[in-house]
């Protein structure tokens, strides 16, 4: 009864927010780690630009932009998570919820989200049930999209794009016709699907899979790991990575001066201190990116040069909620109202410049993939530099390094 109280007023709050000429938004991630702190930043820069314009139009009247910050410290704990949820719904009366991170801990929140029909943008978990979720039953998870990054199946798609411009360059290099590559994932759920696809394609690729290790996403000691991989003869760590351990792998490749190098998603090998994190011995990690000063899209030089102004570092892919909020803007604004349903059919229909993409959704209201528009890049840190070196049509790329053999 208290649940079903609490639903009926988050109701009648989010069709007033008009008529308080202010639009709450809840920023949802783990306000500890540096995917919660990039997820509030990006939203910041929205709000103040935002803000600074006179705010956001609704039928010839201007809404302020209200953040409420919902640490969701998802990372630890999926219940922290959907409480925090909860939280911001019912006691801060926010109108929309934009983020998220962990995937199964998004799972868990987007429950809660379309139990009070609040349009919920994701920005950081790739698990592909959050899409399928709204196919299979849209009525209910309809106000559900995915605004970065793409979808696990479609970031497989780019990793193994990018993977078969490294394996070639291992096969001219090193004279090989088979590279090795052993998968190093973290276990969590959204590393499974890239897992399943990497067994499966790796070999179609022409690429000798030597094994699968995966410790734990906070792992602070990989030796057990990179001592098998050493000893399996890879010469291409496939990561998939997204917490803490990402540090310690790219630190502790370095201590072994291991001649393989890591390519995958390395969340933590996208920020600007992870090359002092990892004690400055994370030369040649190579991480699936967002941002790099590279002209992606028309919008992504002035605002990572903007973000690094304010921050005094680059954005990392959760930075993306600055395009959620932007996106929520031009829905409202083209409407003329906050109504959710409003807003996600202009959405679904829509395409939208950002800075990290060139966005359209599809039935599942996922990305579609396409390289150069929603693929992302790649970065690879030389000398203490992250560098950007695919896909290589794109302005401002440079030349990919191997270690020395």
């Amino acid at each position: 009864m208290i649940r079903t109280a609490l639903l009926a007023t988050a109701l009648v709050v989010s069709s007033t927010a008009l008529a308080q000429n202010t639009l709450k938004i809840a920023i949802l991630g783990p306000m500890a780690f540096v995917q919660g702190e990039h997820h509030w930043n990006g939203a910041e820069m929205a709000r103040d630009e935002i803000n600074k314009a006179g705010g956001i139009t609704v039928g010839g009247k201007k809404m302020q932009v209200e953040l409420v910050r919902g640490d969701t410290n998802e990372i630890q704990s999926v219940p922290d998570a959907t409480n925090a949820v909860e939280r911001v719904i019912t006691r801060d009366k926010v109108d929309v919820l934009i983020g998220g991170f962990r995937s199964e801990a998004v799972l868990a929140m987007q429950e809660v989200a379309m139990d009070y029909k609040k349009l919920f943008l994701g920005v950081g978990a790739a698990h592909s049930k959050l899409g399928l979720n709204v196919e299979q039953n849209y009525d209910r998870y309809k106000y559900w999209f995915r605004v970065a990054p793409t979808k696990d199946v479609d970031l497989a798609r780019t990793l193994f794009a990018v993977m078969n411009s490294i394996g070639d360059q291992i096969r001219k290099d090193l004279k090989t016709d088979a590279p090795k590559v052993a998968i190093l994932a973290e276990k969590a759920v959204w590393t499974e699907g890239l897992i399943a696809a990497a067994q499966k394609n790796l070999p179609a690729m022409k690429m000798e899979v030597v094994g699968l290790w995966q410790p734990s996403a906070v792992a602070t000691d990989v030796t057990a790991e990179l001592s098998a991989i050493d000893r399996s003869g890879a010469q291409i760590v496939f990561t998939i990575l997204s917490g803490p351990v990402g540090i310690s792998v790219g630190r502790q490749m370095g201590e072994r001066n291991m001649k393989a190098v890591a390519w995958g998603i390395n969340v933590e090998g996208q920020k600007e201190e992870f090359w002092q994190a990892a004690a400055g011995k994370a030369q040649f990690v190579s991480t699936l990116d967002t941002y790099a000063e590279v002209e992606y899209t028309p919008k992504t030089v002035p605002f990572v040069r903007a973000y690094r102004a304010r921050f005094k570092k680059a954005p990392t892919y959760t930075a993306a909620t600055y395009d959620a909020i932007m996106i929520l803007k031009d829905a409202i604004e083209k409407e003329g109202t906050t109504n959710p349903d409003k807003i996600v059919a202009h959405i679904e229909k829509s395409e939208h410049v950002g800075t990290g993409a060139v966005a359209t959704f599809d039935k599942r209201h996922d990305l579609v993939w396409a390289v150069g528009k929603t693929s992302g890049i790649a970065v690879q840190w030389q000398d203490g530099k992250k560098v950007p070196f695919w896909p290589p049509q794109v302005k401002g790329m440079q030349p990919f390094k191997m270690p020395a053999q």
